[in-house]
Order: C-alpha cells, then structure tokens, then sequence
C-alpha cells in the first residue's frame, strides 16, 4: 500500500467519470450515504443539490461530511476526504459549476442541457473543504 502525493491524489479523483459517496449527520445521527457527481478546485470537493434532498437537510443542520472514491479493480485504490461544507444557495456562477458537471459525466454533447437544467432557483452549490485526507494506492500489493 503507497500513500498519495496531493498530484496522484487530484489525478485520481478527476479520472473518469466515478461519482463520489457523501456520508452526512442525520439530525438524530444516524449516517445518510449518497452517490454524487463531483468535481475538484484546488483540494475542495464541488457539487450540487437539491434544496429538499436528505443531504442538504443534513448539511444544513451539521455541516461535517465524508467523501469516499474508489477504484474497485486490483490493485484497489481509495481517496477519503472529511471536512466542513459551504453551502451556496444562490451561486451567480451555478450555471458554470452544473455545465462543467455534466461535462464530466454526460458528455460534451449533453453538458450545455444538462448544465441548464440543473442551474435552477433551488439548487445549492456545495464546497466540502477538507480537514482531513486519506489517499491509498497499490491495497493490494
């Protein structure tokens, strides 16, 4: 097992198309695990949400958060991200961030309909800022 450098650790979190999972606080605590389509600036994690998902709910009660991607192929890699969100709800450049999404994971040919679609009154930016990184490569070697 090899740790990261930050340079692998950014290379591996933009390759492809892999979502991200987010583990949020339920405002009882129990944890809420979702899938998101996420991309880097700087070390922060950008994403989206719905103003009425289980996960802004969380985010707004308890800003801490979780974020996992991994490569299930041997020999098995893994980036783990904890920190604080910031959350935009009227972001003036959510119009950049959701295009710049969809790019990532529908296409070039959808990003600028896709982009549109989800830059809407009700969709939150979200910047996870870390506080504490974990970035393994080689697991099983």
């Amino acid at each position: 097992m090899e740790e990261m450098t930050p340079a692998e650790r950014r290379a591996f979190l933009q390759a492809g198309a892999r979502t991200g999972k987010l583990a949020t606080v339920r405002p009882d605590g129990r944890p809420h695990v979702t899938p998101i389509w996420f991309l880097l600036d700087g070390d922060d994690i950008v994403f989206t949400t719905w103003h009425e998902t289980v996960k802004a709910a969380n985010l707004t009660h308890d800003p801490r958060a979780a974020f996992v991607v991994d490569d299930p192929e041997p020999p098995f890699a893994y980036v783990l991200i904890e920190g604080v969100v910031e959350i935009t709800k009227q972001a003036p450049d959510m119009l950049d961030w959701t295009t710049r999404l969809a790019g990532r994971y529908m296409g070039a040919d959808l990003a600028e309909s896709y982009g549109r679609r989800n830059a809407v009154p009700g969709e939150w930016l979200v910047r996870l800022r870390p506080t504490h990184i974990v970035a393994q490569s080689r697991i099983a070697d």
